[in-house]
Protein backbone atom coordinates (compact mmCIF):
# COMPACT_ATOMS: atom_id res chain seq x y z
CA UNK A 1 0.00 0.00 0.00
CA UNK A 2 0.71 3.74 -0.56
CA UNK A 3 1.39 4.92 3.00
CA UNK A 4 1.88 8.78 2.99
CA UNK A 5 3.49 10.72 6.32
CA UNK A 6 3.57 14.32 5.72
CA UNK A 7 6.56 16.35 8.51
CA UNK A 8 7.24 20.24 8.49
CA UNK A 9 4.42 21.88 9.35
CA UNK A 10 4.43 24.51 12.08
CA UNK A 11 3.56 28.39 12.85
CA UNK A 12 5.20 31.34 11.30
CA UNK A 13 5.07 34.77 10.56
CA UNK A 14 3.75 36.27 7.28
CA UNK A 15 6.42 36.53 4.41
CA UNK A 16 8.49 33.14 6.74
CA UNK A 17 8.99 30.32 4.77
CA UNK A 18 8.64 26.46 5.60
CA UNK A 19 9.02 23.24 4.01
CA UNK A 20 6.77 20.15 4.31
CA UNK A 21 7.78 16.53 3.33
CA UNK A 22 5.90 13.44 2.50
CA UNK A 23 7.34 10.32 2.54
CA UNK A 24 5.90 7.59 1.08
CA UNK A 25 6.16 3.70 1.29
CA UNK A 26 6.89 3.13 -2.60
CA UNK A 27 6.80 5.48 -5.24
CA UNK A 28 4.05 7.32 -6.94
CA UNK A 29 4.17 8.48 -10.17
CA UNK A 30 1.39 11.49 -9.29
CA UNK A 31 1.30 12.90 -6.81
CA UNK A 32 0.38 16.46 -4.49
CA UNK A 33 -0.52 18.98 -2.68
CA UNK A 34 -3.99 19.42 -0.88
CA UNK A 35 -4.96 21.73 1.63
CA UNK A 36 -8.07 22.54 3.93
CA UNK A 37 -8.77 25.46 5.99
CA UNK A 38 -11.10 25.54 8.68
CA UNK A 39 -14.80 26.08 7.06
CA UNK A 40 -13.46 25.52 3.35
CA UNK A 41 -13.51 22.84 0.71
CA UNK A 42 -10.50 21.02 0.69
CA UNK A 43 -8.43 22.53 -2.80
CA UNK A 44 -5.32 21.66 -4.59
CA UNK A 45 -1.84 23.57 -4.48
CA UNK A 46 0.12 21.58 -6.45
CA UNK A 47 1.26 18.31 -8.31
CA UNK A 48 4.15 16.80 -9.84
CA UNK A 49 4.99 13.61 -11.89
CA UNK A 50 8.64 15.02 -12.56
CA UNK A 51 10.62 18.64 -12.72
CA UNK A 52 8.80 19.11 -16.37
CA UNK A 53 5.97 18.40 -15.27
CA UNK A 54 4.02 20.11 -12.41
CA UNK A 55 1.27 22.24 -11.50
CA UNK A 56 0.09 25.03 -9.26
CA UNK A 57 -2.90 26.97 -7.94
CA UNK A 58 -2.99 30.41 -9.29
CA UNK A 59 -2.98 31.18 -5.40
CA UNK A 60 0.05 29.88 -4.62
CA UNK A 61 2.19 30.40 -8.13
CA UNK A 62 5.15 32.04 -7.71
CA UNK A 63 5.73 31.15 -4.34
CA UNK A 64 5.30 27.99 -3.46
CA UNK A 65 7.50 24.78 -5.25
CA UNK A 66 6.51 21.18 -5.44
CA UNK A 67 9.62 18.52 -5.90
CA UNK A 68 10.41 15.08 -5.37
CA UNK A 69 13.32 12.93 -3.96
CA UNK A 70 12.30 9.44 -6.09
CA UNK A 71 15.63 8.00 -4.33
CA UNK A 72 13.99 8.42 -0.93
CA UNK A 73 10.15 8.51 -2.19
CA UNK A 74 9.54 11.66 -0.81
CA UNK A 75 7.20 14.37 -1.72
CA UNK A 76 8.29 18.01 -0.60
CA UNK A 77 6.60 21.82 -1.04
CA UNK A 78 8.46 24.22 -0.36
CA UNK A 79 6.60 27.47 0.48
CA UNK A 80 8.24 30.88 1.00
CA UNK A 81 6.20 34.35 0.95
CA UNK A 82 3.65 33.02 3.29
CA UNK A 83 0.28 34.76 4.05
CA UNK A 84 -2.41 34.31 6.68
CA UNK A 85 -4.38 32.82 4.02
CA UNK A 86 -1.80 30.06 3.81
CA UNK A 87 -3.28 28.77 7.30
CA UNK A 88 -4.51 25.28 6.42
CA UNK A 89 -3.94 21.61 6.94
CA UNK A 90 -1.62 20.49 4.41
CA UNK A 91 -2.41 16.72 3.03
CA UNK A 92 0.24 14.91 0.34
CA UNK A 93 -1.71 12.51 -1.91
CA UNK A 94 -0.47 10.33 -4.15
CA UNK A 95 -2.47 8.73 -7.63
CA UNK A 96 -1.64 5.25 -8.87
CA UNK A 97 -2.04 4.33 -11.33
CA UNK A 98 -1.98 7.60 -12.90
CA UNK A 99 -3.34 7.34 -16.58
CA UNK A 100 -1.53 9.72 -17.72
CA UNK A 101 -3.60 12.63 -15.83
CA UNK A 102 -2.42 14.17 -12.53
CA UNK A 103 -4.16 17.76 -12.04
CA UNK A 104 -5.85 19.02 -9.23
CA UNK A 105 -9.18 17.57 -10.17
CA UNK A 106 -7.92 14.00 -10.33
CA UNK A 107 -8.46 11.10 -7.85
CA UNK A 108 -6.37 10.60 -5.79
CA UNK A 109 -6.07 7.23 -3.53
CA UNK A 110 -3.32 7.45 -1.35
CA UNK A 111 -3.38 10.38 1.45
CA UNK A 112 -1.36 11.33 4.35
CA UNK A 113 -2.88 12.21 7.82
CA UNK A 114 -2.26 15.97 7.20
CA UNK A 115 0.09 18.66 8.65
CA UNK A 116 -0.49 22.04 10.36
CA UNK A 117 0.79 25.59 8.93
CA UNK A 118 -0.55 28.36 10.82
CA UNK A 119 0.53 32.01 9.30
CA UNK A 120 0.53 34.92 11.67
CA UNK A 121 0.18 38.81 10.05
Amino acid sequence: QGQLAESGGGSVQAGGSLRLSCAASKYITCMAWFRQAPGKEREGVATIVSDANTRYADSVKGRFTISRDNAKNTLYLQMNSLKPDDTATYYCAGRGPWYGRCDMESTYNYWGQGTQVTVSS
